[in-house]
């Protein structure tokens, strides 16, 4: 499905951004991966190469832009060109009622979640207009759509990423670049395994399951696929989309 196209990804190190990585190379691409974690970095380059895929890595924070246009530049001076993005680097919510939280941690998560998602954009679109487009993907949550109590900072940043992915959708006719958003439930990564084990965040794990109607949490695959058929030539007339791939949970 993507045979011949180069695709960045970010939060590669582990999770849902391992297994698209992981995945867009098996579909034929040639992936250029980063995260902040150098040895989970490895591990996915590693995993790809060892299956016969092209890839190359940047270790970076979304944070930066000189990062950013570094991992950009990457996949351009390899390769040749950048044709897709997935946008997928977050952190999770400090977990604290709006009273409570401060204003650093509100910051820290919204400049990850939402900045770094803007930052990606902006230098992606510029490379990909060099070469006639693109597409993009934006990793968002089923908390991009609705609310939940004790995520105030997590929520805010994820309809952020919503509204930026419908925003920048509008401009696709100027820059030939597809924009839209996957809006995934409770994914079992190890961003979800640490919760388990806090019984004042296990009650929030279990209320969540009783929302899933699909009876399961995700698997990061179920996310990297929806993400591939997105940056596909299967979608080119899906622009502007937040789908979600929550296994029912903003269904009721």
């Amino acid at each position: 499905m993507l045979e011949g196209k180069v695709v960045a990804v970010t939060g590669a190190g582990s999770g849902i951004g391992r297994a698209a990585a992981r995945l867009f190379a098996e579909s034929g691409a040639k992936v250029v991966i980063g995260d902040r974690d150098k040895g989970g970095l490895a591990e996915t380059a590693d995993g790809i190469t060892a299956t016969g895929g092209k890839v190359v890595s940047l270790a970076f924070d979304v944070r930066d832009e000189g990062g950013v246009v570094a991992f950009v530049r990457l996949a351009v001076d390899t390769y040749g060109r950048l044709d897709g993005a997935f946008n997928n680097a977050g952190v999770p919510m400090a977990h604290k009622l709006v009273e409570d939280l401060t204003l650093d941690e509100w910051e820290f998560v919204n400049r990850v979640n939402a900045t770094g998602v803007f930052l990606c954009m902006k230098h992606e679109i510029r490379a990909m207009r060099l070469t006639g487009g693109g597409a993009i993907v934006n990793t968002a949550s089923a908390n991009g759509s609705v609310g939940q109590p004790h995520s105030s900072d997590y929520v805010a940043s994820k309809h952020a990423v919503v509204g930026l992915t419908r925003a920048a959708s509008t401009e696709a006719v100027l820059t030939g670049v597809r924009v839209n958003a996957v809006l995934p439930g409770v994914i079992n990564t190890a961003m979800v395994d640490t919760k388990t084990d806090r019984p004042e965040l296990r009650v929030h794990l279990d209320a969540a399951l009783a929302r899933h109607t699909i009876g399961r949490f995700g698997e990061p695959e179920d996310v990297a696929y929806v993400a591939r058929f997105l940056l596909s030539d299967q979608a080119a007339f899906v622009n502007g989309a937040a789908i979600a791939v929550d296994g029912g949970f903003t269904a009721r």
